[in-house]
Parts: structure tokens; C-alpha cells; sequence
């Protein structure tokens, strides 16, 4: 599995809409951890759906690979010219606006062509993840009961707890139970977000072939 493809697959697990534990649902008995991400991550529906898209669409994948490296290839000497200019004595304002605006472009272009590259992977994994999504609530309720939990906390929300606090392994167990398998191949019209909650923005994440060095406008004087 190439890089770009682990990351823009792994972007896809975006966290989901907020999930509501109500007391006639969750007998109080203490707290819990979740993480939500992670129960989806680790379900056999995703995995499975995630090598099926790696295999589908490979040479999609591999296209954007090549084509991010070239483009980060192009970047990194306008990138390294733009610093020389701006660190040289009185740099010329006019002329560093003109070379970040012309990297800035360049980047924009290469964004929007991996995007189109990978647009068709990208479709597929917010399909199969937006149909796990869809039991993430019935699942998240039946452990909510099972454990007798009265308030479900994100990883990020809590400094310390115990490793018997954590329900996240359950969750994943149930929706392995609920939604054993998804479809990888969305139908006609599909659009993410119109059928649960939606899957995010997978592109994010690995797809943006930035240069190696971001470059800093210099807002100072001449």
C-alpha cells in the first residue's frame, strides 16, 4: 500500500454527529471513553472495505502518488528562490507578492488535479463509511446499556482514565455485529451526508502536494 493511500483512506474516518445517551436508555452506573473514530477504524466492514478500495482503485492511488511527488518536486525550487528573496536586505515587496501568489497556484493546481485523481477512491470509502456511521448511535446505545453507563466522554474530553473505562473495543464488536459488511460501490446519485452523518472530507488528509516548506509572506516594509 502506497503512503498517500494509507493517509487518504485514513482521513475518511471523520468524527461523526454527536451521539446522545439518555438516562431511560443508560442506567447510571459510572463513565466511559470512547473513541469513536477508532471502534469504526478497527470494524472488519471497514477494513474490508478499505482493501477493496486499495485493490480497485491502485492504480488511481498510484497515479497521485507519482503525480504528488512530482508536483512537491516542482514546488520546493520556487519555494527556496521565494525564502532567498525574502531574507536578502530590503526585499522587494512587490516582487515576493508576485512569487507567492504564483507558488500559491502552483499548489492550488496540484490540489485540484490530485483530487480529481483520487475522486473516485475518495467516493467510494465515505460511501462505506457513511454505512457504518449509520449504526455508530444503535451501537454506541447497546453498550451504553450493557455496561450501565450514564455519560459516554471522547478520549480528548478526559486527562486520566483507567484502561477498563475505555468502551471503545466494545463498540467496535457491535458494530461488527450489526453491520457486518458495506458496499464499496455507491449507487447512482449518491451524494455523502444524505443518508446518516456525513463521512467528511477524506482529500484532506495526504492528498495536498504542499511544498516541502511552506513559504512566509514578509509583511514588513521595503
Amino acid at each position: 500500500m502506497t503512503k498517500l493511500a494509507k493517509l487518504m483512506l485514513a482521513g475518511a474516518l471523520a468524527v461523526p454527529a454527536a451521539l446522545t445517551v439518555t438516562p431511560a436508555q443508560a442506567q447510571v452506573g459510572g463513565i466511559a471513553v470512547a473513541d469513536v473514530q477508532g471502534a469504526i477504524a478497527n470494524t472488519k466492514a471497514w477494513q474490508a472495505a478499505r482493501t477493496q478500495i486499495q485493490a480497485t482503485y491502485a492504480t488511481q492511488l498510484s497515479q497521485a502518488e507519482t503525480r504528488s511527488r512530482a508536483i512537491q518536486a516542482e514546488l520546493q525550487p520556487l519555494v527556496t528562490q521565494f525564502q532567498a528573496a525574502q531574507n536578502t536586505p530590503n526585499p522587494n515587496q512587490q516582487a515576493l507578492a508576485t512569487q507567492y501568489q504564483a507558488i500559491q497556484a502552483k499548489q492550488q493546481a496540484g490540489q485540484a488535479e490530485i483530487g480529481r485523481i483520487t475522486a473516485p477512491a475518495e467516493r467510494a470509502q465515505a460511501y462505506a463509511i457513511e454505512q457504518i456511521q449509520g449504526h455508530l448511535q444503535e451501537a454506541v446505545q447497546a453498550v451504553v446499556r450493557a455496561k450501565n453507563v450514564s455519560l459516554l466522554v471522547s478520549p480528548q474530553a478526559v486527562l486520566f482514565a483507567q484502561p477498563t473505562a475505555d468502551v471503545t473495543p466494545a463498540i467496535t464488536t457491535e458494530l461488527d455485529r450489526v453491520v457486518p459488511t458495506v458496499g464499496t460501490t455507491p449507487p447512482a446519485g449518491w451524494q455523502p451526508g444524505r443518508q446518516g452523518a456525513a463521512a467528511g472530507a477524506p482529500a484532506a488528509a495526504g492528498t495536498t502536494p504542499a511544498p516541502a516548506t511552506t513559504p512566509r509572506r514578509n509583511t514588513g516594509g521595503r
